[in-house]
């Protein structure tokens, strides 16, 4: 498949610097900022710096070295966070949304970090 990249979207934006942020963490290759409309008391989207428009076009055109610094920051934002528990937290969830029927709203890969807090289940079963 081939994937279409829209620069304008809002997490290009914030790594342009037309949108400012309020930075947890940032790499080489990653980006990680706390949301605006936080859904628990720790709320952060980790996102590569690379135009992915999601999780199938990243690992798939993504350098090994882009993928390994993503994956090591989401680790990284759950310990300095402290929901990680090895940083003294009682865990957190990691969450990204895919394509329309996953309910993505931004077109650029982006992993929810959420902590602070219980998270309940994970997705409620139809009928």
């Amino acid at each position: 498949m081939y994937y279409v990249y829209d620069d304008r979207n809002i997490f290009a934006k914030i790594l342009r610097g037309e949108i400012p942020s309020k930075k947890v963490l940032e790499t080489e290759h990653s980006l990680a900022f706390e949301d605006i409309h936080p859904a628990k008391p720790v709320h952060v989207l980790v996102i590569p710096k690379g135009p992915y428009v999601n999780y199938d076009h990243f690992v798939a055109e993504a350098s090994d070295e882009e993928i390994t610094d993503f994956f090591r920051t989401v680790g990284k934002v759950a310990r300095e966070t402290r929901v990680a528990e090895a940083a003294g937290g009682n865990g957190f969830r990691v969450l990204s949304n895919c394509g329309p029927d996953g309910f993505q709203e931004v077109p650029h890969l982006h992993f929810h970090v959420f902590g602070g807090a219980h998270c309940g289940p994970m997705i409620k079963r139809d009928g």
